[in-house]
């Protein structure tokens, strides 16, 4: 049998001489001219794109992180494996629980610190119970209850301040420890990984909290147990400087030949320490920083349990979306000490402005250490990635389904108080990449070709480019397009061929086959001037019901309707589109300044989890707690720098 082609990409089993390539398959013999004329007829043959998206969880805390266990978590990484892939689990305060969906992957990112301690102290360890504040936590934590999340919040404050007993910090005790409980971890996690069907990918929480400031890092693995365990994690006992922290990942990928990136989250309670423009110490930052940063740190986490950090309506007044999952957490940082949130942190805490602040220091050291992507995550501390609005455990299990969780107080300080309806039930992870494994995975995380979601799970494309036409948005080769024509999130937009093209990008979004129908897609730009001032601007590019609603006289686009029915918690998919596609050209390019955009889609209003528990509970809450929202999805950024000539 022959078959004529010019590419000759067969197994390590074949072989070429004089021009004829022969292969072995199954006993056969194949063979070709490789200089005759190729047979060229499925137009999927050589893809060298990622066709699927995999939504999972990032930031995940089972019974090992010392908070989790201190707050009554009881269950293992086992039991978070075996909630992800789609089995029931009984919670740890009893209630059954299980997925509408299975995840397609999780990092079980424990904290390092004290990884495993709070077993130890639980069970009254003699080395532990000298000292009488450990002690002390060990009987709260038998108390369970009100009496474990004051012990837990206390054990949060001393990190922040400096204050744990140093016996609990003695590296001779905690280090064998961490070791044994880091071994059984990736053991774990060995066991449950299924390359093409389930990637549990191995990482870990780094907990820098200077002053109760979050500067929090999860350290995800491109690497199997093998590698993993050649060093244990990093933790903020050791240092609470990030650049700490990059200086371990490079030595890891040195000693190991391995891979690691790490993810920084909470901005948003991290009172303008997050994208500072000046370093740990204090110093202003370099060039040297920014490359190390932009290496290790490629990604930014979107939205979780506590709250939203885009975008706030002080820093965007003129985004109608902006006041979204900020309520209760812009009283102060995650401990609510030291000092409250003012207006003039934010820009250095919050998502937007970090990425804009990352184009001046782009102009001014040749290397912006804010060049970053979204993700999604839940920071969950009950072994329980249960984020759907209708199925939300909480973040821990103080906050499990009863009907007086949502005026549970979490934290309070500044003549203020954080309840748990303060808390948002989000987010997801969502990744392109050619197939699920924990290699193809990492790589589409390291490349930022992923989005964040609000919980939701719908389907994102956004590719940039310089000649994307109305026409490829009608596409059903839409992502074959897009590729052929540009680049896709997380990307950098090449220089354009004609000086005085204005760029363009391709957007397209499908919606959660459960969730809600979409009310609009926007395309969020930000850029610098030439007189080094940063500006942003959001465009509405595309809408549902686009037959009855267009932007009015002044280009505000009007409200999609809202369908909720509170008392019910119900709504109904009669509004708005079930997906939206379009190209969009921007009016206001301009070569010679530096810009970056991303993608926000938004869904119809729906309800949100406090009206779940106000209509299963038969409770009624004040006025002041929300009820409904509006779900969403943020792209990774496609960024354009301005040729040096320009």
């Amino acid at each position: 049998m022959f078959l004529n082609r010019t590419r000759t990409e067969f197994s390590p089993s074949g072989f070429c001489a004089a021009g004829l390539c022969i292969a072995l398959f199954s006993g056969l013999v194949f063979a070709a001219d490789s200089n005759s004329t190729a047979i060229s007829y499925s137009p999927y043959a050589g893809r060298d794109y990622p066709t699927s998206v995999f939504f999972g969880d990032t930031h995940h805390h089972s019974a090992n992180s010392g908070d989790a266990f201190m707050n009554g978590d009881r269950l293992s990484p086992e039991d978070s494996y075996r909630l992800a892939l789609g089995q029931e689990v009984i919670s740890s305060s009893g209630v059954p629980v299980q997925l509408s969906r299975p995840l397609d992957f999780l990092v079980i990112s424990d904290h390092a610190e004290g990884l495993g301690s709070m077993f130890e102290i639980f069970n009254e360890n003699p080395v532990y119970m000298e000292d009488e504040t450990l002690k002390r936590w060990s009987e709260m934590m038998h108390k369970g209850g009100d009496e474990s999340a004051k012990a837990t919040n206390e054990l949060i404050s001393s990190q922040a301040q400096g204050t744990l007993p140093s016996v609990i910090t003695d590296p001779k005790i905690a280090g064998p420890m961490m070791k044994s409980v880091w071994e059984a971890y990736t053991e774990t996690a060995e066991q449950y990984n299924d390359p093409g069907r389930f990637t549990a990918m191995i990482g870990y929480e780094w907990t820098s909290v200077p002053g109760g400031n979050n500067l929090h890092r999860n350290v995800l693995f491109r690497d199997d147990k093998d590698k993993a365990d050649q060093k244990l994690p990093f933790t903020a006992w050791q240092s609470e400087n990030p650049e700490d922290l990059w200086q371990w990942m490079a030595d890891y990928e040195e000693q190991t030949k391995g891979s690691v990136l790490a993810i920084p989250h909470n901005g948003n309670l991290s009172n303008g320490r997050m994208f500072a423009l000046k370093d740990f110490d204090n110093a202003p930052l370099d060039t040297d920083y920014a490359q190390r940063r932009a290496r290790f740190e490629p990604l930014q986490e979107m939205m979780q349990t506590k709250g939203n950090s885009e975008t706030h309506p002080t820093l965007s007044p003129n985004d109608e979306f902006a006041n979204y999952g900020i309520a209760g957490w812009e009283y102060g940082n995650l401990t609510m000490e030291d000092e409250p949130e003012t207006p003039e942190m934010r820009q250095y805490m919050y998502i937007r402005g970090g990425l804009m602040n990352g184009l001046s220091l782009e102009r001014n050291l040749g290397e912006n250490p804010f060049k970053f992507g979204f993700v999604g995550g839940t920071d969950v501390h009950n072994s329980l990635t249960a984020i759907e609005e209708e199925n939300f455990f909480g973040k821990h299990v103080i906050q499990e389904p009863r009907p007086d969780r949502w005026d549970h107080v979490s934290k309070q300080g500044f003549g203020k108080t954080r309840y748990t309806w303060h808390y948002t039930a989000a987010g997801y992870a969502a990744v392109w990449a050619e197939e699920n494994t924990r290699q193809a995975l990492w790589d589409a995380l390291k490349r930022k070709e992923v989005y964040a979601t609000s919980g939701t799970r719908m389907t994102v494309r956004f590719f940039g480019g310089w000649n994307y036409q109305e026409s490829d948005a009608l596409s059903h080769q839409i992502a074959q397009v897009g590729y052929e024509k540009g680049v896709p999130m997380g990307a950098e937009l090449a220089q354009s061929s004609t000086p005085s093209a204005p760029a363009t990008f391709l957007v397209t979004a499908v919606k959660d086959p459960m969730g809600a129908n979409l009310d609009r897609i926007q395309i969020i730009k930000g850029w610098l001037d030439n007189e080094g001032n940063t500006h942003e601007k959001i465009y509405d590019v595309a809408w549902g019901d686009a037959n009855r609603r267009q932007p009015d006289a002044d280009g505000k686009l009007p409200p999609v309707g809202n369908t909720v029915n509170i008392e019910a918690a119900t709504w109904s998919n009669t509004i708005g589109d079930p997906d939206l596609a379009t190209v969009w050209v921007d009016p206001d390019f301009d070569a010679s300044e530096s810009a970056f955009y991303y993608a926000r889609v938004i869904e119809i209003p729906t309800p949100r989890w406090t009206a779940y528990d106000q209509k299963r509970f038969g409770i009624k809450m004040p006025d002041n707690v929300p009820m409904q929202h509006q779900e969403r999805a943020w792209t990774s950024p496609i960024w354009y720098s301005p040729s040096p000539n320009q």
